[in-house]
């Protein structure tokens, strides 16, 4: 008798362990999905586009938005960049703009007005929107794209380069992340990659 109740418990014990180590497995692997997937990238957005329209990010619903933060004094990487982004429009055609729009955020806000917004993105394509705002704007636009901007001295405080990240985020018709292009890139490559996750 002694012994049956001696088994009963030992077993009870066996199984109570069972369970604490499989939450806890359940637990680690929660965890440790979480910590792959990485922090989330973009987010909501309120700027002003180069026509001087108040826009938000729902305003390009529908379709997948190529996303670039640069400035317009920027002396190589926003023009290379711009011009690879042109490049790859042109190869695509002009039936994939009802598919995708390629936005050129500002993290220049002081020296980048719409006006000048304008002027610099037309002289790349007639479909790269340019979106600007107030310095509190564009820092919380950044800071969801997970995008590095410092000022760097200039010889006066109007002339100045900015030190930035050079990314090209693909963001998808509902605005969630969906692929990035670095620095650099041809444009056959972006053209691949953008016709691999557009289609």
């Amino acid at each position: 008798m002694k012994f049956s109740r001696t088994l009963i418990v030992l077993s009870a014990l066996v199984v109570l362990a069972f369970v604490v180590v499989g939450i806890r497995i359940v637990i680690w692997n929660g965890q440790n999905s979480e910590a792959k997937a990485g922090p989330a990238i973009g987010g909501p957005f309120t700027l002003t586009d180069h026509t001087g329209k108040v826009v938000s990010d729902r305003d390009f619903r529908n379709r997948y938005m190529l996303i670039f933060f640069g400035y317009t004094f920027c002396p190589d990487v926003c023009p290379t960049t711009l011009s690879t982004v042109s490049g790859a429009l042109d190869k695509l055609g002009p039936g994939f703009a009802k598919k995708m729009v390629p936005i050129f955020i500002s993290i220049d806000p002081e020296r980048d007005t719409p006006a000048v917004m304008k002027d610099y993105v037309s002289a790349f394509s007639p479909d790269i929107v340019g979106l600007t705002g107030s310095p509190e704007d564009i820092a919380k636009v950044s800071k969801a794209f997970k995008v590095y901007a410092a000022k760097a001295k200039g010889e006066s405080p109007d002339r100045y380069t900015v030190d930035h990240s050079a990314i090209l985020y693909l963001m998808g018709p509902d605005g969630r992340f969906v692929a990035h292009f670095t620095h650099g890139i041809s444009v056959d490559d972006l053209v691949a990659g953008l016709k691999k996750h557009i289609g």
